[in-house]
């Protein structure tokens, strides 16, 4: 098999293709074969350093494909299921490897693996956001950073099918009309507008009862200026950079706000929470109400142009990594 390998941290150079020998699964664990690679940008961080992991490593938490061996005791997947994953243990920039069961789903009929490697970790990061953390209600406005990008796209149109009012920013003129493509009611670029004041014009100076925010250092302080009383401020990223310490006085003391910092795996981490999650997930998809636009497609020793393009903000929606 062919993968990527990390010995140390930095840049897309360090990205390496590697020939490796796989053995053979053991007890609940599969061997897959890869079909697609899901491409996120806390691909980027494990890469960098930001977020740490033992080195050498592998790179990528998510892929879809399918079985080529199973294990002992694995009774709930068999050779030639259709999977997919979003978690933990990295190593997912690779054409085939051995994966433990406990953080398998099953991919229905009628489903592409290429749309699936693109849906894992944004369509569940967007679950967990909308039913989850912050479990909005119909009518309600709400912001949403990025909202050109692999999640922002799955996540307005979720929205929008909750009866919400999404309020989206982008970062160029060019993303106006693709935020609202996928559901957004209004677009800010907050390259060029103050959006804390434009919130606040469309909500006549109300404010949000939440703000989603990946992008994180160069908008933190502004979204928390967006909410309402008691609002929440859900930070579930950072593409912008690491978070500044927060003057907890200042900023969430005079409005009484909340403040969480969820991930994936808060609400992922047993089986009934991952099916729940995945089947609400592969219903949105079946049903229409989320569609999935491939916006480019990788070869696996391309990585390193692969991340590039990610931090450059080149990537405008769900990308791949094709193991071939």
């Amino acid at each position: 098999m062919k993968a990527i390998e990390i010995k140390k941290t930095g840049g897309p150079e360090v990205l390496e293709l590697k020939d490796i020998k796989l053995g053979e699964p053991k007890e609940n664990e599969v061997l897959i074969k890869h079909a697609a690679i899901g491409l996120n940008y806390i691909d980027t961080y494990h890469r960098s350093g930001l977020y740490s992991v033992p080195l050498p490593s592998g790179i990528g938490l998510e892929a879809s494909g399918v079985i080529e061996k199973v294990g002992k005791d694995v009774n709930n997947f068999k050779e030639g299921d259709k999977v997919s994953y979003a978690a933990a243990p990295i190593g997912s920039y690779s054409t085939h490897r051995i994966y433990p069961t406990k953080n398998l789903v099953k991919v229905p009929d009628g489903i592409d693996l290429e749309v699936v490697a693109t849906l894992m970790t944004k369509g569940l990061t967007t679950f967990y956001l909308l039913h989850k953390t912050y479990p909005v209600k119909s009518g309600q406005k709400i912001l949403f950073h990025a909202a050109a990008g692999g999640v922002g796209q799955i996540f307005c149109q979720w929205a929008k099918s909750l009866g919400c009012e999404v309020v989206g920013t982008v970062g160029s003129d060019e993303k106006i009309e693709i935020a609202k493509k996928y559901g957004c009611s209004h677009v800010i670029n907050y390259s060029k507008e103050d959006f804390k004041k434009k919130v606040m014009e469309i909500t006549c100076d109300e404010g949000l009862p939440v703000v989603y925010d990946g992008v994180g250092k160069v908008t933190m302080e502004k979204s928390l200026g967006c909410l309402k009383m008691k609002g929440t401020f859900v930070s579930f990223g950072n593409a912008s950079g690491k978070l500044d310490p927060l003057d907890v006085g200042k900023l969430i003391a005079p409005k009484g706000l909340y403040l969480t910092r969820p991930s994936i795996a808060h609400y992922t981490s047993t089986r009934d929470d991952l099916d729940e999650a995945s089947k609400k997930l592969f219903d949105m998809v079946k049903t229409k109400k989320v569609k999935i636009d491939i916006f480019k497609k990788y070869s696996l020793k391309d990585a390193i142009v692969a991340h590039k393009d990610l931090e450059s903000r080149k990537i405008i929606g769900p990308a791949i990594i094709v193991p071939n």
